[in-house]
C-alpha cells in the first residue's frame, strides 16, 4: 500500500528574489506487522510483533474488547518498539481483546492520510489464556516419617488491587488447584485444592522428590497446568534397627547371638577343665624321684 506525503511549498519574496523553503516530500510503503503474538505469564501480559521499523516509519498499537470501541496505550503510539505492555489494559480478565498494530509516521511528522496500514493480533482472553508461572513450596517431613508436608505459595500476579499485588488465588479462588509430582523409583502424583498438601503412606527412610505446579480444571486441556516448579527432595536419615526390621527378627537374632555367646563359653570351660585334667593325670603317673 503506498501513500504520497504532503509537499510544501513556500515563496519569499526578498529584493525580486524568490527563495524556496520547508520542502518535505516522501513516497513508499510502510511495511505491516508480521508474527503479531501474545506473550501472557501471570496476567504480566505482552504484544510482540515484527519487524524492527527503520526511521521513516513507527508503530501504534491500538486494543479493544472485539465488539467495543478502540483504546489506545500512551507507552504504544508512535513507538520505534516492536512490544507493548497492556498488563494494567485489559481490566476485564474475562474478555477476549484483539489488537491492531499499525504502521504509521514517525512521531513528529504530519500526515494527511486518513487509513494506514495495520495487523490484528489473534484473540487473547486473560483468563483463559495467560500461563501459570512456577510456584515455590517448602518441605516438612514428621518427626515419625510417616507423613510429608507441603506448603505451597500462590505465584504473584501483574495485577493490582487497593493498593496490594493479586496471586493467582486471588483471581481463580476456589478454581485453582495444585497438582503434586514425586517420585521414588516410579512416579505417581496427587492433586490437592488447598496449598497445604499431606502425602502419607510413604515408605519410610527412602528418599522422595517432589515436583508442584498449578492446576485449573476449568480451563481447556492446553492450558490447565502451570510452569512445574523447581524439585525438592527430602532428606534420608540412617534408618534404625526397628525402622529395617521387625521385632520378631530382631528377638530371633538376639536369641541366636546369646546362644552362640553360651555355646563358646561352655566350650571354653570344657577345655579348661580338659587340660587341667590332662595336667593332673600327667603328673600322677611320673616315678618317684630318689631322695
Amino acid at each position: 500500500m503506498k501513500y504520497v506525503f504532503i509537499i510544501f511549498l513556500s515563496f519569499n519574496y526578498v529584493s525580486n528574489h524568490s527563495v524556496l523553503h520547508d520542502v518535505f516530500y516522501f513516497e513508499g510503503s510502510f511495511p505491516q506487522a508480521q508474527h503479531v503474538t501474545w506473550k501472557s505469564t501471570n496476567f504480566k501480559t505482552v504484544l510482540s510483533w515484527e519487524p524492527k521499523p527503520s526511521a521513516d516509519y513507527s508503530y501504534t498499537v491500538e486494543f479493544s474488547v472485539v465488539g467495543r470501541d478502540r483504546q489506545r496505550n500512551h507507552h504504544c503510539v508512535r513507538s520505534s518498539a516492536t512490544v507493548c505492555d497492556l498488563s494494567s489494559s485489559l481490566t476485564d480478565l474475562n474478555a477476549n481483546y484483539t489488537a491492531d498494530i499499525l504502521s504509521e509516521p514517525p512521531l513528529g511528522v504530519t500526515s494527511d492520510l486518513i487509513e494506514f496500514p495495520y495487523t490484528t493480533s489473534p484473540r487473547f482472553c486473560p483468563y483463559k489464556d495467560t500461563d501459570i508461572g512456577r510456584p515455590d513450596f517448602k518441605l516438612e517431613v514428621s518427626e515419625d516419617k510417616k507423613k510429608t508436608t507441603l506448603y505451597v505459595t500462590d505465584p504473584l500476579t501483574a495485577l493490582f488491587k487497593d493498593g496490594r499485588q493479586l496471586s493467582i488465588r486471588d483471581v481463580f479462588s476456589e478454581q485453582l488447584h495444585y497438582r503434586v509430582t514425586y517420585r521414588r523409583n516410579k512416579s505417581t502424583g496427587k492433586v490437592s485444592p488447598t496449598n497445604i498438601i499431606e502425602m502419607s503412606g510413604l515408605d519410610r527412610g527412602e528418599s522422595y522428590c517432589f515436583n508442584v505446579q498449578a492446576f485449573i480444571p476449568s480451563r481447556s486441556f492446553k492450558k490447565q497446568l502451570g510452569e512445574l516448579s523447581h524439585t525438592q527432595c527430602s532428606e534420608v536419615e540412617d534408618p534404625s534397627i526397628s525402622d529395617v526390621y521387625s521385632v520378631g527378627v530382631i528377638a530371633v537374632a538376639i536369641f541366636l547371638i546369646l546362644l552362640l555367646i553360651a555355646i563358646i563359653i561352655a566350650v571354653t570351660v570344657i577345655c579348661c577343665r580338659c587340660r587341667r585334667n590332662a595336667r593332673t593325670t600327667g603328673k600322677e603317673g611320673l616315678p618317684l624321684r630318689d631322695v
